[in-house]
């Protein structure tokens, strides 16, 4: 019998050859690719549409960070061709109108299931499958276990005292209803102000009568500039597309812009002035590319920080509140955040800036917020708190490998978390992480990474099926190394020692620790990790037939 006839005879004992979770960018992809190679394949997805985090993310002034000719599929040039992006940042509704569109180019709707929430997934070691199991009962079974949820999808709600007696609405940025929400002649507090609170704060205090905003941590923001694309702009990008696509993967970050080699302090401050003041007129995240050792150097971080303090205080107009709103950790070690009039909005009358950090808040009460220096009546919260980001997604989920063993006793909740590649686990036979944890994932272009661990993982199990495999899995060695290369990357920089979601400094409870994988101290993008995932995808791995062997 032939490798091919003893996939075939194999197939006949599962539902599916494979179901991924999730129908956002990975999602969609990873389905076209299996389906394409003549896999078998269901996604499931909760939301009754496509775009993953774009579904939900509906909040007032929701917008990608990312250049909108680089934030898409490049697998395609016809799909490069066709879409027209308006503006250099897209706001959601048109990205999600590109998903859309994806997903009917590709006749993707046919292998979603809707409205469908995967609870569990355990691996069955006599049958060597994956039992998936929903959220109504329901299950089926595959060979391959696929994760496409994404690194932020888990809301991270702040359970304050009394929210349930709340009299008013309430809302998560992540969750937002799909109807508009009226916030007119209306008394609103936001707490938080990362990303989405910096996006959403601005256009929620054009429409409320009075604004509160609830600031822990105070944060450094860098101008957007968006601006609409002109018709010869998007010719000329679209005539060099190819030499853009191989620009965004041979680039640090899957951008394609030269990061500097100059050290912050090689230049005189004078000139260092002028480069950042460059910097800060083109917008977008220019300023984080001026040098090469703003994140690496305390010293180089001062000169950038000292420049975003200074910029926001000509912009407030009052010096009280300008100080409020002054960072004090190292610029870039929190998610760099665009914003638009994001500080012009603390010179409206209608909005009162609250730091909660010194007064902290002790209760929601029936008619608002209390902290401990005063009362806030409140007609609508909402809660720009953030995500348990990188594990939260997957460890929301049974997912358990095998003799058992729950993704969340293997990673001890969170406090020991190892993979390989940020794609692959010891003790779970063919489960595959899309932009999982040790990954470079939110500090590369997401799309561009999310493409990379697609084709890998399509490579991968073309490669099991033409060669009679049944199973692969990461050995502990391999994990080890990983993991081991990923901390001693990140403690050559300044990030893990802030305070973050990327160490998981936002979830009360959560264990301490830097789960991303970055190039920029150890190689570019192109470099360790690409040879990486390129190299034997064997390398390192288990594989399983009807021997064991080791490649």
């Amino acid at each position: 019998m032939t490798n091919t006839e003893q996939y075939q005879q194999k197939k006949q004992k599962t539902d599916f050859d494979a179901v991924v979770i999730g129908a956002g960018f990975s999602g969609l992809y990873m389905l076209h690719r299996l389906r394409e190679a003549g896999f078998s394949t269901r996604v499931y997805e909760a939301g009754d549409g496509v775009g993953g985090v774009w579904y939900w993310n509906l909040y007032p002034g929701a917008r990608c960070d990312s250049e909108s000719i680089y934030y898409n599929y490049t697998f395609s040039d016809e799909l490069l061709q066709e879409w027209t992006w308006s503006s250099r940042y897209p706001e959601q509704p048109e990205i999600l109108r590109y998903l859309n569109y994806v997903a009917d180019k590709f006749d993707l709707r046919r292998d979603i299931q809707f409205e469908t929430r995967i609870t569990a997934a355990h691996y069955d070691e006599e049958n060597n499958c994956w039992s998936i199991h929903m959220e109504d009962g329901s299950s089926v079974s595959a060979t391959y276990f696929i994760s496409g949820v994404g690194c932020l999808s888990a809301a991270n709600i702040p359970r304050f005292k009394g929210l349930d007696d709340f009299e008013g609405q309430w809302y998560h940025t992540g969750h937002w209803p799909h109807e508009k929400v009226d916030f007119k002649g209306k008394r609103v507090g936001v707490i938080g102000n990362g990303s989405s609170g910096v996006q959403s704060i601005p256009m929620i205090a054009q429409e409320a009568e009075q604004l509160f905003v609830f600031q822990r941590t105070p944060q450094f923001t860098i101008p957007a500039r968006n601006h609409p694309y002109d018709p010869e702009f998007i010719q000329k990008t679209k005539e060099n597309y190819p030499q853009i696509r191989e620009q965004m993967k041979e680039s640090w970050g899957g951008f394609p812009i030269a990061p500097s080699v100059r050290s912050a302090l090689e230049d005189a401050p004078e000139v260092r002035q002028e480069v950042y003041e460059t910097a800060w007129e083109k917008g977008g995240f220019f300023l984080t590319y001026t040098y090469h050792d703003l994140t690496m150097d305390e010293a180089a971080n001062e000169t950038v920080s000292d420049f975003i303090r200074s910029k926001i205080r000509e912009t407030v107009h009052k010096p009280e509140v300008a100080e409020k709103l002054l960072p004090t950790y190292y610029f870039g070690t929190k998610r760099p955040i665009l914003d638009t009039h994001y500080f012009e909005t603390y010179n409206r009358e209608n909005v009162t800036l609250i730091d909660v950090k010194s007064a902290p808040i002790e209760e929601i009460t029936a008619k608002g917020l209390r902290t401990a220096e005063a009362e806030y009546e409140l007609d609508v919260l909402v809660f720009a708190t953030g995500y348990d980001g990188m594990t939260g997604p997957l460890l929301k989920i049974d997912i358990r490998g095998k003799d058992g063993l729950t993704l969340k006793e293997k990673w001890n909740e969170g406090a020991h978390v190892q993979t390989y590649l940020g794609i692959a686990n010891a003790g779970f036979p063919n489960f595959f992480m899309i932009t999982g944890p040790e990954s470079p994932s939110v500090l590369a272009n997401m799309p561009l990474a999310i493409e990379q661990h697609v084709e890998w993982i399509g490579d991968c199990v073309e490669y099991l099926r033409d060669h009679g495999i049944e199973k692969i899995e990461a050995t502990e060695e391999a994990e080890t190394a990983w993991s081991s290369h990923c901390r001693e990357v990140a403690d050559a920089t300044l990030y893990p020692k802030a305070d973050s979601w990327y160490t998981g400094a936002n979830i009360a409870g959560k264990p301490r620790s830097f789960l991303i994988y970055l190039s920029v101290a150890s190689d570019r993008i192109d470099g360790f990790v690409r040879r990486s995932l390129q190299r034997d995808m064997m390398a390192f791995l288990w594989c399983h037939s009807q021997r064991q062997c080791r490649k």
